[in-house]
């Protein structure tokens, strides 16, 4: 098995789930690519330590630019602060890197844009991690609309809530800063209800009407006791979409919403039948078709399992249930294969940027109170 030099930048959450990711899927997927944990970087040196201990890296730095120069490194992942991400990119693919960069692509869209460019005149493959497409309840979801299972779609609603800022009482942080983050729920959360909007209708919102809301317009100042910092993106983000191909909807997104966890759920309305997911019951898939009987007439369950690629991978059985890191490693296998290919995977730069422009489009209608095209 041919081996791929792994580099990650960036050793939170994200950073965790990829490196976990590199470190199982040639032992699930059994062929292809085998990623060899070259090094991985943090700002801080003793943190970038303790992370190369503990996530199996050779070894590591405090600079991210020793990582994209690493000669033993062709797969850079980027799981740092949005602010960053188009200049590590950039500056990883000009050297002949492939990319993995975590969503949003960036904080402005002229970043997204040079990120594309860079992407185009590169040899290197590239993709955005929105992988709440990659599951195999939701794959397979596509491949019933596409099938006509529900006939022509008609409509697509979402939401994604979330109760990470709900707290009045949690302090500022970056995520919270139009210059360090970008839009706040609109590109943090919004960016994976379009993402999967696209990918479900095969389509791409082409106009929208949006709403923005800030719920806690203050929070304390973790650096500063006993000050305050202006929180100045969205809590709360909504619009009303229409897709190039005629499908109308409304998406929605809350980094403020009480009760939720991960309160991503989703409707694709067909002509004859409609489908419905929930991200927190990630292996279920309900799907209403008319039968000859109304009295038989209902939402059924499909639960995932070997019928439905890739779950046989990780497991022989349904019931079993896959996770969120296992949904990572399916992402990570998709890009893999892509990189052996030479065949671009979804979503590459150039479809992140398109989603890109759809928050863009929300952001200035919500301020315009005005219909925008994308």
């Amino acid at each position: 098995m041919k081996e791929i030099g792994i580099g990650v930048i960036g050793t939170g959450f994200m950073g965790k789930a990829h490196s976990i990711a590199y470190s199982a899927s040639a032992s699930v997927f059994g062929t292809g690519l085998r990623p060899r944990l070259e090094i991985v970087c943090d700002l801080s040196p003793e943190r970038a330590s303790q992370r190369a201990t503990d996530l199996g890296f050779s070894r590591y730095s405090s600079d991210w630019r020793e990582v994209v120069n690493d000669p033993a490194v062709e797969l850079i992942s980027v799981c740092t602060p949005n602010d960053t991400h188009a200049e590590i990119s950039i500056a990883a693919l000009a050297a002949g890197k492939h990319v993995w960069c975590e969503k949003p692509m960036s904080t402005t869209l002229a970043d997204s844009q040079s990120m594309t460019d860079a992407a185009t005149a590169s040899s290197g493959q590239t993709i955005i991690g929105y992988n709440y497409t990659k599951n195999p309840a939701v794959t397979h979801a596509r491949k019933l609309i596409e099938s006509g299972a529900i006939g022509r779609v008609a409509a697509f609603f979402c939401r994604y809530d979330v109760d990470n800022e709900a707290d009045g009482q949690r302090p500022w942080s970056w995520r919270m800063s139009r210059d360090r983050s970008g839009t706040g729920a609109n590109g943090d959360v919004l960016s994976h209800v379009i993402s999967v909007g696209h990918y479900l209708t095969g389509s791409t919102i082409k106009r929208v009407v949006g709403d923005i809301a800030i719920v806690h317009s203050e929070r304390d100042d973790p650096d500063n006791p006993g000050q305050q910092k202006t929180v100045d993106n969205d809590d709360m983000v909504a619009a009303l979409v229409q897709f190039e191909n005629g499908v109308h909807g409304h998406i929605g997104a809350s980094r403020a919403t009480w009760g939720y966890k991960c309160g991503l759920r989703w409707e694709v309305h067909g002509t004859t039948g409609t489908i419905i997911f929930e991200q927190e019951r990630l292996n279920e898939l309900k799907l209403f078709t008319r039968q000859d009987d109304p009295a038989t007439d209902g939402f059924r369950t499909i639960l995932t399992g070997p019928q439905h690629p890739p779950y046989s991978a990780f497991l022989p059985n349904g019931g079993h249930s896959l996770g969120y890191m296992d949904v990572k490693i399916c992402e990570l296998h998709e890009l893999l294969t892509s990189i052996e290919s030479g065949e671009p995977v979804w979503p590459s730069f150039s479809d992140g940027l398109i989603i890109e422009k759809v928050m863009d489009a929300v952001d200035r209608s919500s301020l315009s109170g005005q219909w925008v095209d994308v």
